[in-house]
């Protein structure tokens, strides 16, 4: 199966989709890869939607992404003596660790890690953003505040602290049995929730120990900060613009996103841009003309994927919103800006003879009119150099290994096939042709670009380029 598109689709599994017959029916609308949210849903139900996913894998021959993603520490305020209270403008309020239910005087904020790292002036924000509160003193066991923006204020809500780094690690006792349950399911990624700082990711990365590939959730103003470090370990990046949107202000949300995007493609790492992208299609059948443009803009900025959340998890409408979402990535291919913008955006290669390889080629498939890009890849690392050129013609990533092919399904524009491993040069050229005309990318005369790395199965090292013919089969 083909997809007419080179951005993806990332489906978030839940209610309204977890049947295998409309796990099946979201794959043939347009979904490469579809999102477990452990924030929700039992460790059976999270089994039973892999179990279904892997189904419809071997029924239709294509490799197919798991992503699995992690809650991370959930800060939030405790109850209150009557469920509820407003908190008024101007007025003094007081969060501290005693246990007594809160009124509109002070509340329970049961996070000790968060006294330790504010200070007077940190501003924090509760219920999504829609209370501002400013400290005025602070201790390790209090908070004097000012309410800066009032509003109703219920129990258990939550808090965030966006010009403050938190003593606490990514991942809590349950993510850590949420991340060792998803590694033994088979999960391909697993999304990182709160990360703040390199040591995050490297926490995570002993881990995973190489079973799944790390996808980082940028939500938080910090991590933004120290971007590139936390880019150089990650495998991937997601733009996670919900949190990322409480934690700044709306007008900063857009070029941060661009940000992500350009350093992940500089870098070569898949990124994804997430959150509210079609979300009137929650509850209607269209999306408005807003959000349209809104995914447009991810895919004209070069992104990797764009990812459906309640659309698909809770929405009346699933089906259709991938639908709509892969129309719009089509309509935006389309347009003859776009690879042109793609190629002024793209930078330039390492010095390294793998990337020169893969810039190359782009040009030389370009140049002779090349029906495909055919690259084959063990770790995947050649085929994803490939697709971080941005060529404009179609990326088959031939592996032997399918949890290569799997992972590689969040990849830009790579067409993935689960191979047989090939044992010499001519029998790489011969498979390619075979896969490239079997697959319907290249017909008998067509020419193909094939990149490889010899000896074979060597991880990363693409030190070949060869131009072949296909033939009929």
């Amino acid at each position: 199966m083909r997809r007419q598109r080179s951005a993806k689709i990332v489906a978030t599994l839940g209610p309204a989709s977890s049947s295998p017959e409309m796990i099946e029916t979201l794959f043939l609308a347009g979904v490469d890869v579809f999102r477990l949210n452990f924030s929700h849903g039992k460790p059976e139900e999270h089994r039973a939607r892999y179990d279904a996913i892997r189904a419809v894998e071997k029924k239709q021959g294509r490799p197919i992404g798991v992503m699995a993603d992690m809650q991370g520490p959930k800060l939030r305020v405790g109850t209150f003596a009557d469920g509820k209270v407003r908190l008024e403008t101007g007025k003094r309020f007081r969060l501290d660790l005693a246990k007594a239910p809160g009124d509109a005087r002070r509340a329970p904020l049961p996070h000790p890690e968060i006294f330790a790292a504010i200070e007077p002036g940190t501003e924090l924000l509760l219920d999504d953003g829609n209370i501002r509160l400013k400290v005025d003193s602070c201790g390790k066991d209090f908070a004097e505040t000012l309410v800066v923006t009032g509003g109703d204020l219920s129990d258990r809500k939550g808090v965030n602290v966006p010009n403050a780094v938190l003593p606490l690690s990514a991942l809590t006792p349950k993510d850590r049995a949420d991340l060792a349950f998803a590694l033994d399911l088979g999960a391909d990624w697993i999304a990182l929730s709160f990360v703040q700082r390199p040591d995050d990711v490297a926490e995570a990365r002993k881990l995973i120990n190489g079973r799944a590939g790390i996808l980082v959730k940028l939500e938080k103003p910090a991590a933004i900060r120290r971007l590139h470090e936390i880019l150089e370990l990650a495998d991937s990046a997601m733009v996670a613009r919900g949190d990322l949107g409480v934690e700044m202000p709306p007008e900063d949300v857009p070029p941060v996103q661009r940000q992500i995007i350009h350093a992940c493609r500089l870098l070569g790492k898949p990124v994804v841009v997430a959150t509210q992208m079609l979300e009137s299609m929650v509850r209607a059948p269209v999306p408005t003309r807003a959000e349209a443009s809104d995914v447009a803009t991810a895919v004209y900025e070069g992104a990797d994927a764009v990812m459906l959340s309640a659309e698909t998890a809770a929405g009346s409408w699933p089906v259709e919103a991938v639908t709509m979402m892969d129309r719009i990535i089509r309509r935006v291919q389309a347009d003859p800006l776009y690879f042109a913008g793609l190629k002024a955006d793209s930078g330039t290669p390492e010095h390294t003879t793998s990337d020169a390889i893969s810039h190359a080629a782009r040009d030389v498939a370009e140049t002779v009119g090349a029906a495909a890009i055919v690259s084959y890849t063990t770790s995947g690392a050649t085929a994803v150099r490939a697709a971080r050129e941005r060529p404009q013609v179609p990326v088959l990533a031939l592996t032997s290994k399918i949890e290569t092919a799997r992972r590689l399904a969040i990849v830009w524009g790579l067409h993935c096939v689960h191979s047989r491993d090939v044992h010499n040069f001519n029998d790489m050229v011969q498979r390619a042709t075979l896969v490239a005309n079997k697959e319907g990318f290249a017909a008998s005369g067509d020419r193909i670009v094939v990149t490889a790395g010899v000896p074979f199965g060597t991880p990363g090292a693409t030190n070949v380029l060869r131009i072949a013919w296909v033939e009929g089969r």
